[in-house]
């Protein structure tokens, strides 16, 4: 076991360069495959926060007054140079988080769309303009950049969630302030540094590792100026509430209970194939993954042997083993969560069909491992299908009917994503259009929309107005201004009291 002074330390990220900490509080850093501590990072203190804050509030003026052609040319350079770390990226991932490397490079992948719409700024800023409004005057609107902004993002997408976030803030001409998940951290000094090898000027992009304290610096910090955030609902909650009354923009994404609606007329194994996926993937550390798979009619009792068939083939490894397919859970904690609802499911009378708490992986009896769990005849009331687990625990719930199915995705808290299989159009056309979900898939078990469109959910799975990348995320990161001039041959037009409005 290595001592303290042996552990790789993580720093922050300030003003162009590796950061030592002001305080002297620092975090373990765990592989969770094998339940140790392989590295430690730094706690930011107020201080750390504040030095990185101004470190972005002194570069905002000249990156704001950069032209567009010119973040163009860095924005493409950035998205060339993800390309060529992407393994790199994969398995530093893989070392801190524990998916499989082939899980953390879809990471990359889905964060490159978001980075390619962030090429394509020169149109997505564009104002209006209006000639003649009125007798010689016309009006233009501006989409102006706020100036310093800051992300505070989750453990189970440690390149992808920021990846949402800054690509949009700075192409806007914002500066950015990373508060990275302090449980895998170095992939956001991956991302800083790549950046400034893509020509990014010093100060524009900064990182503070931390918890707590650092996150209420950046939220009560008089010269942030909007907070991005995706996390947990109660976490969600509190960051919007306190950002908000500090006078910040805010977009807050929370947590998810997200459905996938089987009907009786789908194809049977397309429907297995597309829970077991995406029930199990990144072990179920997704805020998309489908924990709650609602049976309509009898299709129950053909589906639940086809999931436990293709459950006993998946194969539980640590990211080493290159033919693992989930990985352990991230933290101590986590696992025991994980295994106390699996319990509590049982308590409450559900039909444990798989359990996934006796796995034992030969040479990581130490890991954080939870193998794919199903639990079948689940009733909204209870605590496997309220909260939201995860972890690779999926749910069935049988209905009647498909307005039933609606019905429970509509009585839920939360409201991310929600799919329907089905060879039915007028059935799938009204569930798009009656399912009380912000995403919705039609034969698609994640419905993650594509970079040109935006991500966010409905009810307890969103506070602020906003969601996140495509063109709400242009919207959030910046302000506009709308101008309205006169040029006239007429220097006097004389003294006019009535209130302004459209003159022939």
């Amino acid at each position: 076991m290595s001592t303290t002074a042996e552990l790789r330390t993580i720093t922050h990220w300030i003003a162009g360069k590796p950061a030592e900490s002001a305080g002297d509080r620092y975090g373990d850093v765990y592989d969770p495959a094998i339940g140790r501590v392989a590295a430690r990072v730094a706690l930011a203190s107020p201080q750390d926060v504040d030095r990185a804050v101004a470190a972005a509030k002194a570069a905002f003026p000249a990156w704001r007054d950069t032209s567009l052609a010119k973040r163009v040319e860095i924005m493409f350079a950035f998205r060339e140079l993800l390309r060529r770390h992407a393994d790199e990226f994969a398995h530093l991932i893989a070392s801190e988080h524990g998916k499989p490397p082939s899980d953390a490079a879809g990471e990359i992948a889905r964060g490159l769309e978001v980075v390619e719409l962030a090429c394509a700024l020169p149109l997505m800023l564009k104002g209006e303009f209006s000639e003649q409004v009125s007798r010689n005057i016309d009006v233009h609107s501006l989409h102006q950049p706020l100036g310093v902004c800051a992300g505070i993002t989750p453990f189970n997408f440690p390149a992808m969630v920021p990846l949402w976030m800054f690509p949009v803030a700075l192409a806007c001409g914002n500066t950015f302030v990373l508060k990275p998940s302090e449980r895998d951290p170095s992939a956001s000094l991956l991302l800083a540094r790549v950046l400034k090898e893509a020509g990014l000027p010093d100060g524009v992009f900064n990182v503070v590792h931390g918890d707590k304290a650092a996150v209420d610096a950046l939220l009560d910090h008089t010269d942030v100026a909007a907070v991005s955030f995706v996390g947990s609902t109660p976490i969600a909650r509190y960051i919007y509430a306190r950002g908000a009354a500090a006078g910040k923009r805010v977009q807050a994404l929370g947590g998810a209970k997200n459905h996938l609606v089987a009907m009786p007329d789908a194809d049977l194994g397309a429907v297995a194939d597309a829970l077991t996926s995406s029930a199990f993937g990144s072990t179920g550390q997704r805020c998309m993954a489908i924990s709650a798979a609602v049976a309509v009619g009898d299709v129950g009792d053909r589906l639940v042997p086809a999931l436990r068939e293709r459950m006993a083939k998946l194969r539980v490894g640590p990211a080493t083993d290159p033919q693992a397919e989930l990985g352990p859970l991230v933290s101590k904690d986590a696992k025991a969560r994980v295994e106390g609802l699996i319990a509590q499911g049982l308590a409450e009378g559900a039909t444990l069909v798989v359990d996934g708490r006796a796995i034992r992986i030969s040479g990581h009896e130490g890991g954080f491992f939870v193998g794919p769990t199903l639990f079948d005849h689940v009733t909204p009331s209870m605590e496997i299908y309220r909260q939201e687990i995860f972890g690779p625990v999926l749910v069935v719930l049988r209905v009647g009917s498909l307005d039933d199915a609606i019905a429970l995705i509509d009585h839920n808290a939360y409201g991310n994503g929600a799919a329907i299989f089905t060879n039915d159009g007028p059935s799938a056309r009204y569930f798009e259009r009656n399912a009380g979900a912000g995403m919705i898939g039609v034969n698609v078990p994640i419905p993650v929309p594509v970079g040109s469109y935006s991500f966010g959910g409905w009810k307890n799975s969103l506070f602020g107005d906003q969601h996140v990348y495509g063109p709400e995320g242009f919207r959030f990161y910046t302000q506009s201004k709308v101008i309205t001039s006169r040029w006239s041959e007429i220097e006097h037009p004389g003294v006019n009291l009535r209130f302004p409005g459209g003159q022939s």
